[in-house]
């Protein structure tokens, strides 16, 4: 069975962003173009970050999968771990503050920025 593989970015049990892959079993379609069953979205926005884009530790409010369109985003975690992500990339964000956690940026959540010397564009789609 085919199947497609889905960075997810999560908050373990310790309230840290940590990355793990999930497979997605290609069932629909035909041989010729294997598809995913239909997964549900809540809207999309796009989003151009120029060259020297960052932001600071911060949760992910909402779960959304974020694609690469153009240039390269560099995701950080507290762990020192660091995965670049260049265009036709993606990963699924799910990092969320613990329920009942306060906010604390050397403990939660994760760091994003522009790598390379082309504008970051990217596109948020809501899970």
């Amino acid at each position: 069975m085919q199947t497609f593989t889905k960075v997810v970015l999560f908050t373990d049990s310790d309230g840290r962003a940590q990355f793990r892959e999930e497979p997605i079993a290609l069932t629909e379609g035909s041989p010729r173009a294997m598809l995913s069953p239909l997964l549900p979205s809540g809207g999309y926005q796009l989003r151009h970050s120029p060259v020297g884009f960052s932001k600071e530790f911060h949760c992910t409010p909402n779960p959304q999968y974020v694609f690469i369109l153009g240039g390269k985003m560099q995701i950080s975690l507290q762990d020192g771990t660091s995965k670049i992500f260049e265009p036709g990339q993606h990963f699924y964000s799910a990092d969320a503050l613990p329920a009942g956690a306060t906010f604390d940026p050397a403990v939660h959540g994760h760091q994003s920025c522009q790598v390379g010397d082309e504008p970051l564009v990217t596109l948020f789609l809501r899970a």
